[in-house]
């Protein structure tokens, strides 16, 4: 658990309410740090509908204690399963749920801020697909800003919760209808839209803790990154913009995002599971009866959220139908004040920035090279012949499936102990690398700033770079793996036992977390982290530096991405790698 002083207090001058946060627990005297906790930044007026700004709020405000979470699974052993944790080093954590009240914000920053600060704003937006929260002691901020104040180069952090699952994502013409005579402009996407009033929250009162509303960078992790994607390609963003850069990482790049008819398909199957019919029997079932395992959908194309071509800064195939947006990207309405304890008009815009920035948001955008780890269970369930045949069907071809096995090393005589990791690099390259580097291509046809890196350090207790392991040194929370054995005293090197070393030494360690922080913050200062020309490096074993892209088609697949997998399409290879990371059907042999 993370622990807390004595309270802190400051007054929200638009607001008109007192906070009363805490002062973090590694706060010294040099480096000060205080946090803000479960700050309501919305409402949600009824399941599946959109949420609006929360501004009535008391003469003091407790943000002293996280706020609830959307409703999810409660799994336990998260943390050991990904980072390779024992229990006994899991912080405990316990989270209220409630999905109309799990709209909240957690705020750190350096202690005696000023309105007068204006200080960068890093927004943070969580993945962990239809489970996670913002709130994780994984995601605590306060050792980044420590950092930022070592540096020189202070920053606020801000952590959000949203709605997840079937919460945040339902929809379907049934749902459409019902939105739009309750005055909403869209359907479904609410955990985006959730996100996007969490971001008009900061905007607007962001001032008062020391943040400028007009240097602020989104940064987030797997699906969450994903959403920060879905962000740079909506329609909002192209009229209002809330953020000035982003940075992506490892993100599970949603390409195949379905309509609305396609949404309610899959609402309508769960709505016969759960024996309803109707709308207003689908809102009265208990909502932990609504934390249905299997369901994946997280954004619907509903024809209002994402702007017209937004595939094409994806996929090059979308350019060759003539889907680049050749309007201007930008432009910016008039701001109105929000009077204390009203909700702000409809009209409400973002202030022109006070500074020079690139009319397109600047992006920094990478991948761990072990991503795929994270489905290994039900890619290690496929039989050689059960997946040669699940890629002949899904292909529809026998000459393009016959590259793409040919390309991976799969075929009905694979050895089983080699068919996991081949079919592993195909997952990996279908769900993240290869769309990774799609966005890259596409921010650079759209003379877009972006700046590549590659993750290839080891996590300290796994020895590989899987899926998150860069959160473990950017926010540097996570306790140091215990050892299996106790070292002995020897006088020949030689003879110590391997299982005694660790697998991150400190020094590699130190050098990584040092590195990607500086970098982070610094971009978030509206600095080049790097050469845009170059790509970063993490690791193996600590190395860090910029490399030449040659450097870096050494440590992707980029070869088999040109020949197998560009002639496939980003479509058809997002379903074949969903597919696959699915596991094979039930009678498959």
């Amino acid at each position: 658990m993370i622990l807390q002083r004595p309270a802190n207090i400051l007054h929200q001058s638009i607001l008109d309410t007192y906070f009363s946060g805490v002062v973090h627990p590694i706060s010294t005297p040099d480096a000060p740090v205080h946090q803000f906790r479960g700050i309501k930044y919305a409402s949600v007026p009824a399941r599946f509908r959109q949420s609006t700004l929360f501004t009535a709020y008391p003469p003091v405000t407790d943000a002293t204690k996280h706020g609830p979470i959307c409703p999810q699974a409660r799994h336990t052993g998260a943390e050991e399963d990904l980072f390779g944790l024992h229990e006994s080093q899991i912080p405990e954590q316990t989270f209220g749920q409630d999905e109309f009240e799990c709209l909240n914000l957690n705020i750190t920053c350096p202690g005696e801020l000023t309105p007068k600060s204006r200080l960068p704003v890093m927004f943070w937006i969580h993945g962990g697909g239809n489970c996670g929260t913002g709130s994780s002691w994984v995601y605590d901020g306060g050792r980044l800003v420590r950092k930022s104040i070592w540096l020189g180069k202070p920053i606020v952090v801000v952590s959000i919760n949203y709605r997840l699952g079937i919460f945040g994502s339902a929809a379907g013409p049934i749902l459409r209808e019902d939105n739009k005579l309750a005055g909403d402009h869209g359907v479904g996407n609410y955990g985006l839209r959730d996100q996007r009033t969490a971001l008009e929250w900061v905007h607007h009162f962001i001032g008062d803790f020391g943040g400028d509303p007009g240097n602020i960078t989104l940064f987030g992790q797997g699906s969450g990154a994903a959403d920060i994607l879905h962000h740079l390609h909506s329609t909002v963003n192209d009229t209002r913009p809330l953020f000035q850069r982003a940075i992506v990482q490892s993100a599970l790049v949603e390409y195949n995002v379905p309509d609305v008819t396609t949404a309610g398909w899959h609402l309508s199957r769960i709505m016969s599971q759960l024996q309803v019919s109707t709308l207003a029997q689908l809102r009265a079932v208990d909502p932990e009866n609504l934390v249905i395992d299997g369901y994946n959908l997280r954004a619907t194309d509903d024809g209002v959220f994402f702007r017209d071509g937004w595939k094409a800064s994806i996929s090059r195939a979308e350019t060759y139908h003539g889907c680049v947006d050749t309007q201007p990207r930008h432009s910016y309405a008039p701001f109105h004040k929000i009077k204390s304890g009203s909700p702000p008009p409809q009209s409400v815009a973002r202030a022109p920035v006070p500074f020079d920035y690139a009319p397109s948001q600047r992006l920094m955008i990478g991948d761990c090279s072990y991503d795929a780890s994270l489905w290994f269970l039900p890619a290690s369930l496929w039989t050689p012949s059960s997946v040669v045949r699940r890629l002949k069907a899904v292909c529809a071809s026998l000459s393009r499936a016959t590259a793409l096995l040919r390309a991976y090393d799969i075929s009905a005589y694979t050895p089983p102990e080699e068919l996991v990791e081949n079919v592993l690099a195909l997952i990996n390259d279908a769900r993240i690398a290869w769309p990774t580097q799609a966005v890259v291509e596409g921010a650079h046809r759209e003379r877009v700033g972006v700046w590549r890196y590659a993750f290839d350090q080891e996590g300290p207790a796994r020895g590989i770079p899987h899926h998150a392991t860069d959160l473990i040194y950017l926010f540097d929370n996570m306790p140091m793996p215990i050892p299996t054995s106790q070292p002995f005293e020897t006088d020949s090197f030689d003879e110590i036992d391997e299982w005694t070393m660790p697998i991150v030494d400190d020094y590699s360690y130190e050098r990584v977390r040092d590195v990607i922080q500086e970098r982070w913050i610094a971009f978030a200062h509206g600095e080049a982290p790097w050469n845009e020309n170059k790509v970063f490096i993490f690791g193996p074993e600590g190395e860090v530096g910029e490399r030449s892209t040659c450097i870096f088609e050494g440590r992707r697949r980029t070869q088999i991405w040109k020949e197998a997998l560009e002639p496939l399409g980003m479509q058809l290879v997002q379903k074949i790698g969903t597919e696959l990371s699915n596991g094979p059907p039930c009678n498959a042999s």
